[in-house]
């Protein structure tokens, strides 16, 4: 089977709540962007998948219409903080099925201020199961999505007699990976000291700079085939070489780790790994759904980045930045750049698309040839891509 190919891609900055655009205008931005980038027209596209969690059910059609109003299918598509790369996920099945040459993957997200909560308070909350891990566990209870994370973090510290300031250094690499990026939120360098020192958000050590920010922004992505890239001769496409995606089994309420995805995270990329027939020290660079900081030493372990227990020293040999064996978030990550839901996925995707192409400015990573993304909705989704430069 041909591998379907990222033609093109675009992104909005992202900000703050209170200072976006409407939805529709910034996802029109972003798809137009992502067209100019592939060298297409409107009428090219086929089909299109829209991605956001905080709206009405058409949402995706009202925010395609004026960039693309040909009639053509529209699907939206709502997976938790793991829609934007469901939304490529679906794209890519439609085009290497042969369903559709060329099909649009766009997310957007228009969200309010503070920690980020159910919408829907009159009926059971499909993140039950995980509140119920919190609860069987002994932790409080604690703004939006929080203490979830948090209770992750906290069970991976005691498991491995860590410290917190594990949390507050991978901040710190993150803000310092911002800094170079112009669609960065936020791009003030940290300090552990300052880290650790924030008002704290739960229990005793969980600050505010160890969470991303809630924002608003756009990303968009044009999925095709290579006969189609080949006749619209579009040299720049990336290739998806291959995505796995995973969904919760009765392991993931074993603990606070897997009850946040570290189990999907496993088997999700144990698929990848087994599908491609290599591993994943075969990739440069990896954007990672550090929603919270603790999330993304998890999910150093559970794709495998470093062995099991080992994230500290991962951390302090400097293997997630620059120099190191991987770099983590070259963007910034949702830390600093922005957790607009339904734009997230796409966004990383835009991040691997620049690096591949050798495109990303002063974040580039040296020799990117492989890249790997992992994006994490709850309850439950985890999906797992691997891109590399078409040739």
């Amino acid at each position: 089977m041909d591998k379907a190919i990222v033609a093109g891609v675009d992104m909005v900055k992202f900000v703050k709540p209170g200072t976006q655009e409407p939805f529709r205008v910034m996802a029109a931005n972003a798809i137009r962007g992502a067209l100019a980038d592939a060298g297409l027209e409107s009428g090219d596209v086929q089909q299109a998948y829209a991605s956001y969690i905080y709206g009405d059910s058409t949402c995706g059609q009202l925010a395609m219409y004026d960039a693309i109003d040909t009639g053509i299918p529209m699907i939206n598509v709502n997976n938790a903080c793991a829609s934007g790369s469901t939304a490529i996920y679906m794209a890519r099945q439609a085009v290497e099925s042969g369903v559709v040459d060329c099909a649009l993957a766009f997310g957007f997200e228009e969200m309010q201020p503070g920690a980020i909560d159910s919408a829907w308070t009159d009926r059971e909350a499909p993140i039950m199961h995980t509140a119920n891990v919190l609860k069987k566990f002994g932790y409080p209870d604690g703004p939006g999505a929080v203490p979830y994370f948090a209770a992750a973090g906290d069970h991976y510290l005691k498991k491995y007699d860590a410290k917190p300031d594990i949390f507050a250094k991978v901040a710190v690499k993150t803000r310092s990976h911002a800094i170079h990026n112009p669609y960065s939120l936020f791009t003030k360098p940290l300090t552990v000291d300052e880290v650790m020192g924030a008002p704290v958000i739960y229990l005793d050590y969980i600050t505010r700079y160890m969470a991303c920010p809630p924002t608003c922004g756009a990303a968009a992505a044009i999925i095709v085939s290579p006969a189609f890239a080949k006749k619209h001769d579009i040299g720049h496409g990336v290739e998806i070489v291959a995505q796995t995606m995973a969904t919760d089994t009765p392991a993931s309420w074993d603990n606070p780790m897997n009850a946040v995805g570290a189990d999907m995270a496993r088997r999700a990329s144990g698929q990848l790994y087994e599908q491609t027939g290599f591993g994943p020290e075969a990739a440069q660079v990896v954007e990672l759904h550090d929603c919270f900081t603790m999330n993304e030493v998890v999910t150093y372990e559970a794709i495998g980045l470093c062995a099991e227990g080992e994230a500290t020293k991962f951390i302090e040999d400097g293997d997630n930045s620059y120099g190191g064996q991987y770099v983590v978030n070259p963007s910034g990550g949702l830390m600093s750049k922005g957790h607009p839901i339904g734009a997230t996925g796409l966004a990383q995707c835009f991040e691997l698309v620049q690096q591949l192409r050798g495109a990303a400015g002063d974040r580039q990573v040296p020799d990117a040839r492989i890249a790997l993304q992992h994006n994490l909705g709850l309850s439950g989704a985890v999906v797992m891509t691997f891109y590399q430069a078409a040739s």
